[in-house]
């Protein structure tokens, strides 16, 4: 009787002791789950304020799912957006962003989200090796780019006072530049295979799309030298007469004002013989210099040669 008395007492203990440390597991965790709307919301600042971006979007979920219509609820939703952005998460950023403006079209954070959305697309192919070295972007797939210059124009044009345009003009200025020299890079490369027609339609494109990149002369004179080899002398000498007036100061003008595009051609129509050669072999059929010269008409202002009034 007494040996039973006393493994009753031992499994009692046991329990007991179990039973304790079970409850004291994890009590944050406890408190996480059973805690009010402002403790889940003061859980999740703390995650945001340590850069524990995963633990602090799990928690703003768990506290918009509890609590949809709580005071936090707005909050939470758009500080996920945050915290997918700052992880990496750019697709699951955009997501989340177009869902805040759908459900708060009025929301007085609405810019912000859309903010959040447009740097999410402007991140989303630069990794961390773009950050460290620089490397030619434009030569990569743009469309990244171009939904983020896009989403940043619908900002401004939504929010054009908003305390986040000065800087998204400043990006978009940038994309527009990157997007202009990508459509160059392609229009050069129709030009090294001869298809005039589709080089001269991309650069007319630059100069249509992006007037003021940083792109647009050399576009201008991609699109003289296709129209040129195309036998479109007119359209040629109309393209010259742009280029003339907007950038007088061209690299392929000459001190006489010519238009002198033979280095480029050379230089892009070299074959990989003649590069590592030195030249020697293989040299690339340079037809003559395009020596178009700038019409008349560009030379803004000129004083005139006869003079006003009559004798």
């Amino acid at each position: 009787m007494i040996r039973v008395v006393a493994l009753a007492a031992m499994l009692w203990a046991v329990v007991f002791t179990t039973g304790c440390s079970w409850g004291d597991k994890d009590p944050a965790a406890a408190e996480d789950y059973n805690g009010t709307e402002q403790t889940m919301y003061r859980q999740s600042q703390r995650a945001l304020r340590s850069g524990n971006y995963t633990g602090a979007i799990e928690m703003l979920q768990r506290l918009e799912a509890r609590f949809p219509f709580g005071r936090y609820a707005e909050q939470a939703q758009l500080e996920i957006i945050y915290a997918q952005y700052m992880s990496g998460s750019y697709d699951a950023a955009r997501a989340s962003a177009d869902r805040f403006a759908r459900l708060h079209p009025q929301n007085g954070n609405l810019d912000y989200a859309m903010y959040l959305k447009g740097l999410s697309s402007y991140n989303k192919n630069r990794g961390m090796i773009d950050r460290i070295f620089t490397s030619d972007i434009s030569k990569r797939d743009m469309s990244s780019a171009s939904e983020a210059y896009g989403e940043f124009a619908q900002l401004l044009a939504r929010f054009p006072n908003s305390q986040y345009a000065p800087d998204t003009r400043q990006r978009m200025v940038y994309l527009k530049n990157m997007l202009a020299r990508a459509e160059l890079n392609i229009a050069d490369y129709y030009m090294r295979r001869s298809a005039y027609v589709a080089a001269s339609n991309r650069a007319r494109y630059v100069v249509e799309t992006y007037p003021r990149s940083t792109a647009t002369e050399d576009a201008l004179a991609v699109l003289i030298e296709a129209n040129y080899r195309l036998g479109l002398e007119d359209a040629a000498n109309d393209a010259l007469r742009v280029l003339a007036l907007n950038f007088p100061e061209y690299k392929a003008f000459d001190d006489e004002g010519a238009l002198m595009l033979a280095k480029q051609v050379r230089n892009r129509d070299r074959s990989w013989t003649n590069l590592i050669t030195f030249g020697v072999l293989d040299r690339p059929d340079v037809p003559p210099p395009i020596n178009l010269r700038k019409p008349e008409e560009a030379v803004a202002g000129a004083p005139s040669d006869t003079p006003s009034g009559t004798d």
